[in-house]
């Protein structure tokens, strides 16, 4: 009489698998994937925040400066432009799709740096309630966007040395699991935060030297 082992082969077949997958990496390359989809969804709200300030922040400039038209256009296009760019999760499995996002909310990001510049010549447009708060919004916007991003990178830094390390590249390599893109840029620091600008005080005037006695 023959015993069934059916049940049994299958039982010590699945734990083999779970092992082999748990040795070579499977599991840490499962855990950092979904560590960097939490940090993109992150950046992605925050870089939607950004885009919301942009319609109020342009109009409220445009009540004191209205022949600033060049700028208004300029922020227009470059939001039309991150607007136009649909950021699913597969784009961060795409380098060149990837790239151009990376791309367009750099130009957003100078083209209101540049707004703000605009508004230092508009005296009565610094001291609005609605503008102050805007920016204020705005600042604090940047500076999130910056902690996202910083969050990313070091979730895809991990991810990709595991994925270019022995043993676990091979199981990347079975599992079609490729490096993923990330932030580049020359100057990080010079890109995500935008320059500073104190709507409550006067420029401070040059120093004068005294002027000569006069001689006798």
């Amino acid at each position: 009489m023959r015993k069934s082992f059916g049940p049994l082969a299958g039982f010590f077949a699945a734990a083999f698998v779970a092992l082999f997958l748990s040795g070579c990496g499977y599991n840490d390359l499962q855990r950092q994937d979904e560590q960097i989809k939490a940090a993109w969804s992150e950046v992605i709200n925050q870089y939607q925040r950004r885009a919301d300030l942009v319609p109020n922040l342009v109009n409220t400039v445009k009540g004191y400066a209205a022949q600033e038209q060049t700028i208004f256009i300029q922020v227009a296009e470059a939001r039309a432009n991150v607007g136009s760019i649909k950021a699913t999760p597969e784009l961060i499995n795409d380098p060149v799709a990837f790239a151009k996002f990376q791309a367009a909310q750099a130009q957003l990001q100078s083209a209101l740096s540049r707004l703000l510049l605009v508004a230092e010549n508009y005296p009565q447009l610094k001291s609005d309630a609605v503008f102050r708060d805007l920016t204020a919004q705005l600042e604090g916007t940047e500076n999130r966007i910056t902690v996202a991003r910083n969050r990313y990178i070091k979730a895809v830094q991990e991810y990709n040395v595991t994925v270019r390390s022995f043993p676990t590249n091979l199981t990347a390599m079975i599992f079609k699991m490729d490096v993923k893109p990330n932030f580049t840029v020359e100057n990080e620091k010079t890109i995500s935060v935008p320059p500073t600008v104190d709507f409550g005080k006067s420029p401070t005037p040059p120093a004068t030297s005294p002027a000569p006695a006069p001689k006798n």
